[in-house]
């Protein structure tokens, strides 16, 4: 049996065991990602709130590394999407989020921080999308929704809007499609952080979009032809075939106007 002075000291050893392996462990997870020394705690709160808290399961990976431009679209079912999303990447994405929440007090710190790119929620903003297509260009992954806010309905999306093939297309990058179920909204801005949930992501195959390359951006008919698809695509990843899209608006000639 241990002398007193002895189980104290095994147990200092124990515990400098249990956090040097901690420390190597972060150490070896953030040396596989390509997030600066601020976004990595950041990222490492996510990932405990997304694996533990909200038991997420992610089915498939979105299959471009650092270098490799791409547009991510998903379904938008609740307003910490974009972490669950995260969780198939490995690396940055840079996620086009309301104005108003990368200023305010709560979580503007964290969405400054980890790069997002500010979007004016009235009319087009050409500056955001000229952002969002110097991401893909130089070889980032750019984040939308293309419902363009949280869907409250009992429909599967919203309208979609024609950003992410806009972007998309001026970057000459690919799409991959995204479908999210099961994420925490109570509604607020900050409620869901105490929800717990069973949140399933499934990832799907990129959309070549090469053969739109050499057509006219600013053909309205191509953008609602390749909105429609990334949402027909977002509803197989759901499990239901068949599905008609519905667009929001119609005002694609200022859109596309935006960064021609």
């Amino acid at each position: 049996m241990l002398s007193p002075a002895n189980t104290a000291v095994l147990a200092c050893v124990v515990l400098v065991v249990l956090i040097a392996t901690l420390v190597t462990w972060i150490v070896r997870i953030y040396r596989r990602t390509s997030f600066t020394l601020a976004q990595f705690p950041v990222y490492m709160f996510s990932l405990a709130m997304t694996r533990v808290l909200w038991r997420a399961r992610v089915e498939g990976s979105v299959p471009f590394g650092p270098g490799q431009g791409a547009v991510i679209v998903c379904n938008h079912a609740g307003p910490i999407d974009p972490a669950f999303v995260a969780l198939a990447c490995g690396r940055q994405v840079h996620w086009m989020v309301a104005r108003e929440f990368v200023e305010g007090l709560l979580f503007g710190w964290a969405l400054r921080i980890l790069q997002v790119i500010p979007v004016g929620r009235g009319g087009i903003d050409t500056a955001a999308t000229k952002l969002a297509v110097r991401y893909a260009q130089r070889g980032d992954l750019v984040g939308l929704f293309p419902e363009g806010r949280i869907n409250e309905t009992r429909e599967l999306m919203l309208p979609g809007r024609p950003g992410a093939a806009l972007i998309a297309l001026r970057a000459r990058v690919p799409v991959v499609p995204c479908y999210i179920s099961g994420s925490p909204n109570d509604g607020t801005s900050w409620g869901f952080l105490f929800l717990p949930a069973k949140t399933y992501l499934k990832v799907g195959q990129p959309i070549d979009l090469s053969e739109y390359f050499d057509r006219e951006v600013r053909d309205r008919d191509v953008l609602e032809e390749l909105t429609k698809r990334f949402m027909v695509e977002i509803a197989a990843l759901a499990g239901v075939p068949n599905y008609q899209p519905r667009l929001a608006g119609k005002n694609w000639k200022t859109a596309a106007s935006a960064v021609s």
